[in-house]
């Protein structure tokens, strides 16, 4: 659920602000829950977020212990506000853009990312500041996580030199906010 919620509740808050904004997810499939454990709900990069509404509210409707399940996790808003954002979620291994930076919510994903992009070579010599802020994967530490996220934009946008400024940036939002923050250089 980690791409639905975490690096999506930062989208909204960056895109909120003004921001150009991506987002990716890094795994096989899409993974949210399911009525049981047991049985997770897996889609297809790029299925719409309006089937797996479609799929979720099918699944709960006439059960009110699945209902109850979904609402409880925070299912149903979290796809709400997804679909205000994007079309579908996208897969970050398919993606060929170059960015100038990229926010990660996990360290697991963190290390995909740069995986990813040590495995394309570096062919452009351009490089990519990546940057993990580590979020609990819940809808409260999501939307503090997206303040992190949106300060530590806010930061590098005023940077006039964000070679020259980016530890420095890296260390005053780690003073100033409660989540941990890992930071390195790639190149695309």
């Amino acid at each position: 659920m980690s791409n639905m919620n975490r690096s999506m509740e930062g989208h909204f808050q960056l895109k909120k602000h003004g921001y150009n904004v991506q987002s990716y997810g890094t795994g096989a499939q899409v993974r949210l829950p399911g009525p049981t454990q047991a049985n997770a709900n897996s889609y297809n990069f790029g299925t719409p977020y309006a089937h797996i509404n479609n799929d979720l509210r099918t699944q709960a409707k006439g059960d009110a212990n699945i209902h109850n399940h979904y609402s409880r996790l925070g299912l149903f808003a979290m796809i709400d506000r997804n679909m205000t954002v994007k079309t579908a979620p996208e897969k970050f291994q398919e993606e060929q853009i170059s960015y100038d930076v990229i926010f990660t919510c996990e360290e697991r994903v963190f290390e995909l990312v740069c995986e990813e992009l040590l495995n394309r070579a570096g062919v452009k010599s351009r490089p990519v500041h990546v940057i993990n802020i580590e979020i609990e994967d819940s809808h409260k530490s999501s939307l503090k996580g997206g303040d992190t996220i949106v300060e530590l934009a806010r930061c590098i946008v005023a940077s006039k030199d964000l070679e020259r400024d980016m530890d420095g940036i890296i260390e005053d939002v780690q003073r100033r906010m409660t989540h941990r923050l890992l930071y390195t250089v790639a190149f695309y």
